[in-house]
């Protein structure tokens, strides 16, 4: 990647990515480093399916954390995919954080996904983070600080943080500045992700249809932009056409609700989502198809950009 333009002299800069088992609040963490909403977070594992680049900026550094899908143990080809994805991302950046939450002990999953990110990135820099401390008592985040920082071991500095009070990610950003080599601005001020438009508006539409799934529906819901276009008869209105992708038919009805209230509840919170996104107002026309076992369908995977 090319720079953006001149920086000072001794000025950071480069790519982190947060690792770590499902829901440990990677998500969450990237949009409170970056100051706006540019990764969807729910509460089913496994919600994040492509690699989101934020940019964090500071006088003396500009940070791009890369959010990407949990490591797993892969059930199906798109999990197979997301893994060789991550695998990928983690060759390519700085740093990497280890996120483990406060209020979960360390266990196998975190030591796999450690074995796994040294075997793939075995020169990069690691720092721990505890996240979620506002969850748990001072008592309870210093017992979970000399846990990681035992199983991480050597010199790594490890960062208790709370992305939803915004404890300590100051002391975050400097640490994984202090690593960072020295090099260029890679993007403008005003940039907060690479991400194009379309991506992020569908999956502010699939973060409000995955609100109150369960069990394993949620790993069946794709979603695409189909075509966007100006309102024929408003001008100052953006008609989005849309497709949500489920497996199965037994899925579609869950999606569509009784009477069609869950899917006039995901047209209306995806909705207000997308219009702050986009500052002007639109109509969601969302439809929803049956796209038989996508997740292990290499064809239907392609077409959904996996």
């Amino acid at each position: 990647m090319t720079s953006f333009t001149d920086t000072p002299e001794g000025f950071r800069s480069g790519f982190v990515s947060f690792v770590g088992r499902p829901n440990t609040g990677k998500s969450t963490l990237t949009n409170a480093l970056v100051g706006e909403k540019i990764a969807i977070t729910a509460n089913q594992p496994e919600t994040t399916r492509h690699p989101i680049r934020g940019i964090v900026h500071r006088p003396g550094a500009q940070i791009i954390v890369v959010d990407t899908p949990g490591l797993h143990r892969p059930r199906t080809l798109l999990g197979e995919r997301l893994n060789e994805m991550v695998k990928e991302t983690y060759s390519d950046v700085d740093v990497i954080g280890i996120t483990v939450p406060a209020d979960e002990k360390i266990g196998p999953g975190d030591r796999w996904i450690l074995d796994a990110v040294k075997k793939v990135a075995p020169k990069t820099t690691i720092v721990g983070i505890v996240t979620k401390v506002d969850k748990v008592s001072r008592d309870s985040v210093a017992v979970q600080l000399m846990a990681l920082h035992e199983m991480l071991g050597g010199d790594c500095e490890v960062i208790p943080v709370s992305a939803q009070s915004g404890e300590q990610l100051d002391v975050l950003v400097d640490v994984l500045t202090g690593v960072l080599p020295e090099g260029p601005k890679f993007y403008p001020d005003d940039h907060v992700t690479d991400d194009d438009r379309n991506t992020r508006m569908s999956e502010l539409i699939r973060e409000a249809a995955l609100a109150g799934l369960k069990d394993e529906l949620p790993h069946s819901v794709a979603v695409e932009i189909d075509e966007v276009l100006p309102n024929e008869e408003r001008p100052d209105v953006l008609d989005i056409h849309a497709v949500l992708y489920v497996e199965r038919p037994g899925q579609k009805d869950i999606i569509i609700g009784k009477d069609g209230r869950r899917l006039g509840r995901i047209i209306h919170n995806s909705r207000k989502e997308i219009i702050e996104l986009i500052g002007q107002n639109i109509y969601l026309d969302l439809r929803i198809k049956v796209l038989k076992n996508w997740q292990s369908d290499p064809k239907a995977l392609g077409r959904l950009g996996f």
